[in-house]
């Protein structure tokens, strides 16, 4: 069997040398039909467009009836967006080869990718009455009803494709996104365990039911679940990729760090997988280690802004200013509205006294994302710091009116406005605040070390303990 397997590469490998040659030659060389449809298959797994077409174009002169080489130049059509041209020559394949599945299936397939979503289905459910094999007809009407913005019916279509075969993982990883969007993920936990109960020992059934429970943010029931698929299937790299993930969600980094290290085993380092153990390391304080993997993961993909930006975090808590606005400033090059991107760089260019520049950071990533309390907090306080509690308040009352439910931020104006002598003004936020969360007061304390004013302070507290 292996000498069968590695005559036959050898053989795939002798007939692309001559083919490649034909192409820089131009000296015709006979291939048979069979020959060809590899040439092509090989290309578009390969993802040579260019030499797969040319296989499909050369194949077609010689074989102009070969279904297999017309369907994978639709494919290849269709890659190029090229929709049109490849109707017209699945309306050819249709013609030689009436009534084809495959035909019917890329139909409604081009359809959906040009957006005809009513006829895509039309066709697509049209071919459930005679077709042996429905599955993956169910899964493609799914992803038209997904595309078409009908959630409810692209998660029946997708129960039906898993109802067919529990281990088609693009249908229940789907099926798991539309879930998510329409907010039933919950109601839909007892379809996820009884795909366990049909099969226990099916990877893919314990693996999206950690997908389920990590989307509900319920990480300790997702840790059991990836666990589990992971011993059904020992290789399952994506699973212990996920586990490591949950771990990293409920602060387990050590265990994190052994899952994300099992992945990269299995499947070789991933500017993902090495952003995330990068993430691991610093959690864990380990900066120099964190920085190593977070090189790796720029140099596997150098617009990987996950990686730049964790270098630069890292650098910053090493206390190496420079170079890390170098390393932040490159990931907001990737990804310009990442308002975490932008408030690190706000924090690092303050650091280095960069103020006008730490500044306009700030506004950016206030700009971007307004509701996120910590921008309006750190920036405030850089302003509070240099003793302009004047600005810092109006900043404040600027954040308030973003989020005016967030009890943060009354407490730092109060603060702000006791240091600016506006008493009143800081007992009307201090009231709010301690509505909104009264055990949050202890912050207050943090700055006003004199114990006096914490008397003072303990004692208006006191008054809405029972409020």
């Amino acid at each position: 069997m292996e000498q069968d397997f590695d005559e036959r590469k050898n053989y795939m490998k002798e007939t692309l040398r001559r083919f490649e040659r034909m192409l820089k030659t131009d000296i015709k060389e006979f291939f048979d039909l069979d020959t060809y449809e590899q040439v092509a298959e090989h290309y578009l797994d390969q993802g040579d467009w260019e030499k797969a077409i040319i296989a499909c174009d050369l194949g077609l002169e010689n074989y102009p009836y070969s279904l297999e080489l017309m369907l994978s130049k639709t494919q290849l059509l269709a890659n190029r967006n090229q929709f049109e041209h490849a109707l017209e020559l699945l309306e050819k394949a249709s013609l030689f080869h009436p009534g084809d599945t495959e035909v019917l299936f890329m139909q409604g397939a081009i359809y959906n990718l040009m957006g005809e979503y009513e006829l895509s289905v039309s066709i697509l459910e049209g071919m459930l009455d005679t077709a042996e094999e429905k599955e993956d007809i169910y899964y493609q009407i799914g992803q038209t009803y997904q595309n078409w913005g009908k959630y409810d019916q692209a998660i029946e279509n997708y129960k039906q494709s898993i109802s067919r075969n529990m281990n088609n993982e693009h249908a229940l990883y789907e099926l798991a996104h539309c879930l998510d969007l329409v907010g039933q993920l919950e109601s839909h936990l007892d379809f996820y365990n009884s795909l366990i109960d049909t099969d226990p020992f099916s990877h893919h059934a314990w693996y999206n039911l950690g997908i389920a429970y990590s989307k509900l943010e319920r990480f300790e029931e997702a840790v059991h679940a990836y666990e589990y698929a992971t011993l059904v299937k020992e290789d399952f790299a994506s699973a212990y990729f996920n586990l490591g993930n949950s771990y990293m969600n409920t602060e387990n980094y050590e265990l994190a760090k052994v899952n994300y290290l099992r992945a990269i085993e299995l499947e070789d380092a991933q500017p993902e997988t090495c952003c995330c153990l990068g993430a691991c390391y610093e959690k864990m304080g380990e900066f120099e280690t964190a920085i190593r993997y977070y090189q790796q993961a720029v140099k596997l993909d150098s617009q990987w802004d996950d990686g730049w930006f964790g270098l630069g975090v890292c650098m910053s808590e090493l206390g190496r200013w420079h170079e890390a606005v170098g390393f932040l400033r490159k990931a907001i090059q990737i990804t310009e509205l990442n308002p975490d991107y932008w408030l690190a760089l706000a924090e690092t260019e303050y650091r280095l006294g960069n103020v006008v520049s730490s500044f306009e950071a700030f506004e950016k990533s206030a700009e971007i994302e307004p509701a996120t309390p910590e921008v309006w907090l750190k920036w405030s306080l850089v302003l509070f710091d240099q003793g302009n509690y004047a600005r810092a308040c109006d900043l404040l009352q600027a954040a308030v009116d973003e989020l005016p439910q967030e009890a943060d931020i009354y407490y730092r104006l109060c603060i702000y406005l006791i240091h600016a002598g506006e008493y009143r003004e800081a007992l009307m936020n201090l009231e709010i605040a301690l509505t909104l969360n009264y055990d949050a007061h202890i912050q207050l304390f943090d700055f006003f070390p004199e114990l006096e004013k914490q008397k003072a302070l303990y004692r208006i507290i006191e008054q809405y303990r029972t409020k």
